[in-house]
């Protein structure tokens, strides 16, 4: 599967979409990058005059590249347009500030997948490779009601 065609198929658009790039992907794992861009809204309360990335948008980066770009890869070609991914659960440790126009790299490696639950190891490391967050990240993958 082209890697581009996973982001294609992402059920987010700007300003709700956080991957800009995925680099490799397998039935293991992936890896995606994103940099936020320094006009993202929520910056502009969070932190006053010291901006930081929260800790929710960080969760939710590694979640679209880590669970769900993940889960379309390993779905391939049985994605059908009722199919959802759902967000269920995640164990986040945060070790180091995101910065605005700071670039990440999301790297995820599969632990489960069975019944249409899938879940991740995922850590996000900063440009300089230090990981700046890293847990777990659980969805499920069914279709709309």
């Amino acid at each position: 599967m082209d890697l581009n065609t996973i982001i294609a198929q992402l059920p987010y658009t700007k300003p709700f979409l956080f991957v800009d790039e995925l680099l490799h992907a397998d039935e293991n794992g992936i890896t995606g990058t994103y940099t936020f861009d320094e006009n993202l809204d929520f910056y502009k309360g969070h932190f006053k005059d010291n901006p930081v990335t929260p800790g929710v948008i960080l969760t939710e980066t590694m979640a679209q590249i880590g669970m769900v770009c993940l889960g379309i890869y390993l779905l391939n070609n049985d994605l059908k347009k009722d199919t959802v991914i759902a967000f269920t659960s995640a164990d986040i440790q945060f070790l180091k500030p995101v910065y605005p126009n700071e670039k990440v790299t999301v790297i995820s490696e599969k632990t489960f997948f069975r019944f249409g639950k899938l879940k991740c190891n995922v850590v996000m490391k900063n440009e300089a490779g230090i990981d700046v967050c890293k847990g777990i990240v659980a969805g499920m993958i069914t279709t709309k009601l």
